[in-house]
């Protein structure tokens, strides 16, 4: 005899401060800022209507100093992405492979490795502004040179991304030595008859075995990097000459920066870098998707 299930909001209850927290802190802001891109808005007074006239200034008028500031914080933004997102992936993973093979101490290298994303960007950039200080800097010191971190390029950008790398490659390592422990044992020892040893068994065996977690990791990087602002902005404010003046930096700058607000303008911004990484980020979903099929 069936019997009807009875209705219990049960469930929806638990739900609900997540759907709530997400309507609040990320839906409503999010489409009442695509529609502020089309408006000219200075917080205070009510947004005006003007179509596509932002996206117009800071894409296309090139006299116009929105212009330079958009391209040049989305170039250095790129930049930044290059320049990191292969390190994060590749050191991590070196880890993960090296704590894989059961060293002693593993747990206490890999809570060593974990340690610091669990610290907020504001703590691990003070903590390297001392450790770059160019008087009393730890590295200085110990390389015996007087090199200007903050100040000077390239360092300027070496220092943010050794600072980005200490705080975030943990994530990824954690993920990766997840995946690699479920790595089938008799694939292993199979490889290792056939005479498929060290990195063309990592390349030909290990790699295939991972490479969804590892796909994941770097899509996940891709979009952590493109909104990089903590540390560019309290390492070098920018500079030197806004050589490390990342787009979030000008969106926060022309949004709630000293003078008149230029909301309507940032918010145009915002939403262009939104497209930008919600593009990368489809195309690399279509690399899972088509690599899952294969596998």
């Amino acid at each position: 005899m069936d019997e009807t299930k009875k209705f219990s909001i049960v469930p929806y209850l638990f739900i609900a401060p997540h759907v709530i927290l997400f309507i609040v802190f990320f839906l409503i802001p999010t489409v009442y800022g695509i529609y502020a891109s089309f408006t000219t808005w200075n917080i205070f007074s009510p947004p005006v209507w003007v179509g596509l006239d932002n996206f117009r200034t800071i894409l296309f008028n090139t006299e116009s100093t929105f212009y330079r500031q958009f391209w040049n914080g989305f170039a250095n933004t790129i930049i930044f992405v290059i320049i990191t997102v292969p390190f994060q992936i590749l050191i991590p993973l070196t880890i993960a492979c090296l704590l894989n093979t059961k060293p002693k101490g593993r747990n206490i290298f890999q809570a060593i490795f974990y340690i610091p994303t669990l610290l907020s960007i504001t703590s691990v950039t003070l903590t390297f502004l001392f450790i770059f200080n160019r008087t009393l800097g730890l590295w200085n010191n110990i390389l015996g040179v007087d090199v200007n971190w903050f100040g000077q390029q390239p360092f300027a950008w070496m220092s943010i991304v050794i600072t980005t790398l200490w705080w975030g490659i943990g994530a990824n390592m954690l993920i990766y030595i997840a995946a690699l422990g479920g790595v089938d044992q008799e694939i292993l020892e199979a490889a290792s008859v056939d005479g498929s040893v060290g990195f063309h068994r990592f390349r030909t065996v290990v790699l295939p075995s991972i490479m969804m977690p590892l796909l994941f990791t770097i899509v996940a990087s891709v979009v952590a990097q493109f909104n990089i602002f903590g540390q560019p902005l309290l390492l070098t404010g920018g500079g030197p000459a806004e050589s490390t003046h990342v787009l979030l930096m000008y969106i926060r700058n022309l949004a709630f920066g000293m003078g008149n607000p230029i909301a309507g303008l940032a918010s145009a911004m915002a939403v262009c870098l939104g497209l930008v990484i919600g593009v990368i980020s489809l195309a690399q979903m279509f690399v899972i998707k088509r690599v899952s099929e294969e596998g």
